[in-house]
């Protein structure tokens, strides 16, 4: 176990990213007022294109224009409109945050895809996906990396007072390395992506952005070794998905943060969230189950919904939020 310490308060709770509706001034309010220890920029993909992770990330992209063809987003030749779209919804997103979050001190937590789910997404522009072609993978995630970097730095320059927390979304990681996206003609599979290959990569993107990185991967089979050896400083899981409890131990045990997806995105079929108290019991139960002491869980674990909440309703999203960071509290307090 490494000494390193946690860039973020012992009992901290936070979003995965995504929540429901289009109002973003409402969404900030709610993160800041339920989340206080560690807040994050809302994603709200019900605004439509632009909105969604892709085209998000897609507008941070460093000369490397997307845009939308056929529903499907894809590199372009040139910026047009679907871009400008992307990059205005993401400074209305920074400026709501600076003003709302103003003074703020603490650590403040933003989402982006990672280069090889966006490499899975994006299409080339005579067709395909990014992912048939190792060299514009590569150039794909110098992109991504510098854009990040700039997108820090965007953060920082509106909240001087707070520390960024990068959260890059990686679902797509496991099917990249085991050969599993489909081709476009659904007969075949893209060739797997090495690991050796894979682990650089996405260390160059984490050392670029230059804060500490979480990566998010919502997959049974996390390549949790691969994601500590890049750099990252946590991991971001569902634990209702985790089988196998010796990778992740060992993960824990040589210093990977856990952001432990917790709380379920949909309401189950009583109609309630869940509350604090049977949220922290998840997260306490896995614990001991690994056999770490009590004294260190609040400190490397961060609460979390299993997921994004843009599927959920306003109440039940404010109502898992809060009992992410009640269930926090409860933790730091055992």
């Amino acid at each position: 176990m490494t000494d390193q310490p946690w860039p973020w308060p012992a009992g901290a709770a936070t979003g995965i990213g995504s929540l429901p509706g289009t109002d973003i001034a409402e969404a900030q309010r709610v993160v800041l007022g339920e989340l206080p220890a560690l807040p994050h920029l809302p994603e709200l993909p019900e605004r439509g294109p632009g909105a969604d992770l892709i085209g998000r990330t897609g507008g941070l992209l460093v000369e490397l224009p997307v845009e939308l063809y056929a529903a499907r987003w894809r590199v372009a030749l040139r910026p047009g409109r679907d871009l400008r779209r992307a990059r205005d919804l993401m400074e209305r997103d920074l400026d709501q945050l600076a003003e709302q979050a103003e003074g703020y001190a603490g650590p403040v937590k933003v989402q982006a895809a990672g280069p090889f789910t966006l490499a899975a997404s994006l299409e080339l522009p005579i067709g395909g996906r990014m992912l048939r072609d190792p060299g514009a993978v590569r150039d794909l995630a110098g992109s991504l990396a510098e854009g990040l970097r700039r997108h820090v730095e965007a953060v920082a320059t509106r909240l001087p007072q707070a520390s960024v927390l990068l959260q890059l979304d990686e679902p797509s990681l496991p099917a990249v390395l085991a050969g599993r996206v489909p081709t476009e003609s659904g007969f075949g599979a893209h060739r797997p992506v090495e690991s050796e290959v894979a682990r650089a990569l996405l260390r160059g993107v984490v050392d670029t952005a230059g804060v500490p990185t979480v990566v998010h991967c919502c997959a049974p089979d996390v390549p949790l070794e691969l994601i500590r050896s890049a750099g990252a400083v946590g991991v971001a899981l569902d634990l209702a998905l985790v089988t196998d409890l010796d990778p992740l131990g060992e993960a824990i045990d040589a210093g990977l943060g856990l952001f432990a997806g917790a709380a379920p995105t949909l309401p189950p079929s009583a109609g309630r969230a869940p509350t604090s108290a049977e949220v922290a019991d998840r997260v306490r139960t896995l614990w001991d189950r690994l056999g770490f002491p009590r004294r260190r869980l609040a400190e490397q674990v961060v609460v979390t919904p299993a997921c994004g909440l843009a599927g959920a309703t306003g109440g039940y999203a404010r109502a898992v939020l809060a009992a992410c960071r009640d269930a926090g509290r409860r933790l730091h307090e055992d």
